[in-house]
């Protein structure tokens, strides 16, 4: 039987975006202080449930997380702070962030639907293999928008959202993630190197 075959052509791209990304508390340290805030605000309203602590604290592939972001952004400073809970419930995931600004190959590789949207999400394997994409808003969020735009209503995003919502999208980020170690867990590749 012939040994198994990886490639991903932009595994450069990965690996360099990667080395020049920064941790959360040094990404939001740049911003302009309104705008540190503002992700403070919603990093106050960010707790994981101790089901979801115990489904992360079992991760056993390391999950090498980029995120192009914008300090600017409003759903980065919503959604980043739950992505830094995650990964610190977890010593498997090595999370990342980058300015969209600052590598337009990587911005411009990440574009969905012709934009460059923020925040952009890419799950690599320890070898710096794609494993999983998201793209700005969870499907909660989107569905809550289509409800509230769709129609007469208009949401501006300046006011914080309930608590609610936001654990349902929480939550959400938790399944991304678990969705990609169970890849990997699987992965055939990974349970040879790693004998298990």
């Amino acid at each position: 039987m012939a040994a198994l075959q990886l490639f991903d052509q932009r595994m450069e791209l990965w690996r360099r975006s990667f080395e020049q990304a920064l941790s959360f508390d040094r990404f939001i340290a740049q911003a302009e202080p309104a705008h540190r805030e503002r992700w403070a605000r919603y990093q106050e309203q960010v707790t994981l449930s101790a089901a979801q602590h115990k489904l992360l604290s079992h991760f056993t592939r390391t999950l090498n997380v980029l995120v192009l972001a914008g300090t600017w952004c409003g759903d980065c400073a919503r959604q980043c702070p739950m992505l830094a809970a995650i990964s610190a419930a977890t010593q498997k995931i090595d999370l990342r962030f980058i300015d969209n600004q600052s590598n337009v190959e990587l911005r411009d590789e990440l574009r969905i639907h012709g934009a460059a949207r923020v925040p952009a999400t890419i799950v690599l394997s320890e070898d710096m293999f794609e494993v999983s994409r998201a793209s700005d808003r969870t499907l909660s969020v989107y569905r809550r928008k289509a409800q509230n735009e769709l129609g007469a209503a208009c949401d501006a995003g300046i006011v914080l959202p309930p608590a609610d919502e936001l654990a349902l999208e929480l939550n959400e980020w938790v399944e991304y993630f678990e969705r990609a170690h169970l890849l990997l867990r699987v992965s055939p590749f990974l349970r040879t190197r790693h004998n298990d």
